[in-house]
């Protein structure tokens, strides 16, 4: 038998064996829907705009037979009181973020003929030491709840603990324009005034990425989105994130959008003529009388690109119905770049989730993430062993792993 060598992926001899193993391990069940992924010819596209990033594959007999990407990055875990004295009184109690260096791990893969080997195991060890050389206190993943097997791998033998139970929403992207309040006024923030907005508002949120900034900066970005009351902007001018958090209106949200189209493309496979015939005569139909805005099924059967919101927060009473309003804003311009789906993760228990337009059939209504301390040697801090801790109602989903 062939000795397994694991080592750093190499761009100029790999891309095609690495496409084969992403190939053999989708095909999906006979007659069962199957969603496929093409990452345009970059293997490494899910973590090339990470801080630190890293892919590894597992080579037998000069064959690629798996491979797995990691990267690393500092995020919130929590947070501390930081009370300011002034004359032996305390003038003031604000929460601020308490950060750790988190690693992540995605896009497994091991070669159908080469599996029950041993393969996965060996490969998460090592990506795991490249995380604990790179100052790592924590590493996690995330898996569709049903995922058996992959489950099994990381919480039966790698030591990881679930840990988060998101939800992934996903809405289609009709032929029609879709109507946004004109009592709702929405401004495009600069990426310093985005910057500013969320680290004032939600730098305390579960994994807010610490170089924010960076998201924010990044080509992929398409813009931070904000919503306020038609009357709220004296004289109908922004005066910026500094004077609008000082006053701020009674509702009022705020969400980025992350252009996920110029990174990988997904295509359904599977589905019966007679499903796909179905779609077609959907968008046909809401193409030819937009006016009606009946709902129609995206493109999916070929490949689609979408857009990925993140950063969702907000506060008042109006909150979710300004969400709906921002979601209907992102989606006029995913459909102005010919998206075939918007999506966004959220906590189970986020307060905003009832003003987030989705489609069940194609959400996912509880993804998992599972975590593990990667060493006993790091210091408990404030907040202490975070795989222990409990879910707070909001977390923050950096979009440069979606």
């Amino acid at each position: 038998m062939d000795m397994m060598v694991v080592r750093e992926f190499d761009p100029s001899r790999d891309v095609v064996g690495v496409e084969e193993v992403e190939r053999s391990c989708e095909v999906g069940s006979s007659g069962k829907l199957s969603l496929f992924t093409d990452l345009l010819g970059d293997p490494i596209c899910r973590v090339r705009n990470s801080p630190a990033f890293l892919m590894l594959v597992a080579e037998m007999g000069g064959e690629i037979v798996g491979m797995i990407r990691g990267c690393i990055k500092t995020v919130t875990c929590g947070e501390r009181i930081s009370r300011r004295v002034k004359n032996n009184y305390s003038i003031s109690n604000k929460p601020v973020p308490v950060y750790t260096k988190v690693a992540y791990i995605l896009g497994l893969r091991i070669s159908p003929s080469h599996r029950r080997m041993g393969l996965g195991l060996k490969l998460v060890c090592q990506m795991e030491d490249w995380f604990r050389q790179n100052g790592a206190e924590y590493s996690y993943m995330a898996t569709e709840s049903d995922n058996h097997a992959s489950v099994k791998l990381f919480t039966g033998k790698c030591g990881y603990s679930t840990f988060r139970t998101p939800s992934i929403l996903v809405n289609p992207v009709f032929a029609h324009r879709v109507t946004v309040s004109n009592r709702i006024t929405i401004i495009k923030l600069t990426p310093p005034d985005a910057e500013l907005l969320y680290r004032r508002r939600f730098a305390t949120t579960e994994f807010f990425p610490r170089d924010i900034d960076s998201v924010l900066e990044n080509k992929l970005n398409v813009g931070t989105f904000l919503a306020v009351p038609r009357d709220s902007l004296r004289f109908g001018l922004w005066a910026g994130s500094d004077h609008f958090l000082s006053d701020p209106p009674e509702s009022w949200t705020v969400l980025s959008v992350w252009n996920c189209k110029d990174v990988f493309r997904l295509e359904v496979r599977g589905a019966s003529r007679l499903k796909r015939t179905f779609a077609k005569t959907t968008r046909i139909v809401d193409k030819a009388f937009p006016f009606l805005k009946l709902p129609s099924v995206p493109a999916v059967f070929r490949p689609f690109g979408l857009y990925f919101m993140y950063g969702l927060g907000g506060e008042g009473p109006r909150a979710a119905k300004m969400m709906k309003a921002l979601c209907g804003h992102v989606h006029n311009l995913a459909r102005e770049s010919g998206c075939g789906v918007v999506a966004t993760e959220v906590a189970n228990s986020e307060p905003l989730k009832l003003g987030i337009p989705h489609w069940k059939m194609l959400s996912c209504a509880e993804d998992l993430w599972c975590i593990k301390r990667l060493g006993e040697d790091y210091s408990d801090g404030p907040v202490g062993d975070w795989t222990k801790s409990s879910p707070g109602l909001s977390i923050f989903v950096d979009p440069r792993e979606v």
